[in-house]
């Protein structure tokens, strides 16, 4: 995983706390921005795993706390339904002034609301997806419904929501009652998802309806049957996560990585600005070739060194279990796990003792079956004849020309 914690101002001078996730093995094609549910905190299990759905289909995403909660600053009980729609607009320009602008807004519960509301103030967002989400922030009161009179009356009242105190207060409900989200959305010209289970017991199934109803083609909907509102078994939350995520291709723009060919092996293509980060072709099968961060490279995928190892820990198991299966041996499973290094090692040249840097592969071999020492024995020396092992013992020539 690639996660950054990063912190950006709100609208009221107060730090709030994210973690921006980035692909593992390439730059983001797209920034997202999620929207957590009422009361709730980024690191709810549902929003991690939603999360690296979407990293892992080459999107960033940001998920934040909004003011008052988890780790940003601000006091609850002053905040309301428009303050995190604020924040969702600063989130935004922290991305658009050190990243990109982001493309593809998320909201759970509450979090959906706000993500349409936010959505219609934010221009370069093209797609936005609501999970479990109300038709109307009013909705709010139904988890506090025992306090509203309190809260009206007093001003303020301490509630509990998920087993956890938060105060409310009137201003809250006031918020809330001038905020018309089929309004929002009637108006809003972007690409929506609706997702939604028929089982939600906290925000019911008819929000969604009222929500897709309202708004503009192209609008979609996906039934999570099964899944609470929290999402909490992990498989229903991932499936929300792959389904945002090829969904919103459709509506964003993703740059074209263009296959190089070759009549050789392989090929290796590096642009002027790319650093360390190489495509590749290797036979039919495109890939990508860096250097770890520690060298100045973005670690997107193996470096050189680490190719040649992948050919010899490739290559021996291979030609271990070609061997063993023509011998009608019990070989179940090989292992190679392979690593190259520079050893310093000393030598004597004219009478002179000096070190030099010898290449050294450290190749270590786990066999699984029923083999007897005598058997365990010439699989080591099988081992030590498969291909790319003799090939690195041999007299190497490498032939170049300019094309």
């Amino acid at each position: 995983m690639n996660i950054q914690k990063i912190n950006f101002t709100n609208a009221e001078s107060q730090q709030l706390v994210g973690r921006l996730e980035l692909p593992i093995n390439q730059h983001p094609h797209n920034f997202a921005i999620f929207a957590h549910c009422f009361t709730c905190n980024k690191n709810l299990s549902a929003v991690k795993n939603i999360t690296r759905e979407l990293t892992s289909n080459g999107f960033g995403v940001l998920r934040f706390d909004f003011t008052g909660l988890g780790e940003s600053e601000g006091d609850f009980e002053n905040t309301n339904f428009s303050g995190n729609v604020e924040d969702l607009i600063s989130a935004s320009n922290y991305l658009k002034e050190n990243y990109t602008a982001p493309t593809l807004l998320i909201g759970h519960s509450l979090g959906g609301a706000a993500a349409i509301f936010a959505a219609a103030e934010i221009e370069s967002i093209k797609a936005v997806a609501t999970i479990g989400a109300p038709s109307n922030p009013k909705h709010v009161q139904n988890l506090i419904q025992s306090s509203v009179d309190e809260i009206k009356t007093t001003g303020k009242a301490n509630v509990n929501i998920g087993g956890r105190p938060f105060t409310i207060k009137k201003q809250f409900l006031d918020d809330i009652e001038t905020k018309s989200l089929p309004d929002v959305a009637k108006n809003l010209r972007k690409a929506i998802l609706v997702m939604h289970s028929p089982q939600d017991a906290t925000v019911g199934i008819e929000n969604a309806e009222e929500i897709y109803v309202s708004a503009r083609h192209p609008k979609s909907f996906v039934s999570l049957d099964g899944a609470d509102h929290l999402l909490m078994r992990k498989e229903d939350s991932i499936y929300v996560g792959s389904v945002i995520a090829t969904w919103a291709k459709r509506y964003i723009s993703i740059p074209n990585t263009e296959t190089i060919s070759t009549s050789h092996q392989a090929v290796a293509s590096l642009d002027a600005e790319d650093g360390f980060t190489t495509q590749m072709t290797v036979g039919s099968h495109t890939m990508m070739a860096d250097e770890p961060t520690s060298y100045g490279g973005n670690d997107f995928g193996p470096s050189p060194y680490e190719l040649v190892s992948a050919g010899l820990s490739a290559c021996t198991a291979m030609t271990v279990q070609m061997y063993t299966k023509r011998k009608g041996w019990d070989l179940e499973n090989i292992e190679v796990h392979t690593s190259h290094s520079k050893v310093p090692t000393p030598i004597l040249e004219n009478d002179e003792t000096k070190e030099i840097q010898i290449d050294t592969f450290s190749r270590e071999i786990k066999l699984k079956g029923n083999l007897d020492d005598k058997q365990i024995l010439r699989v080591l020396q099988i081992a030590n004849k498969c291909p790319v092992h003799k090939t690195l013992h041999s007299d190497i020539e490498v032939v170049t020309k300019l094309v």
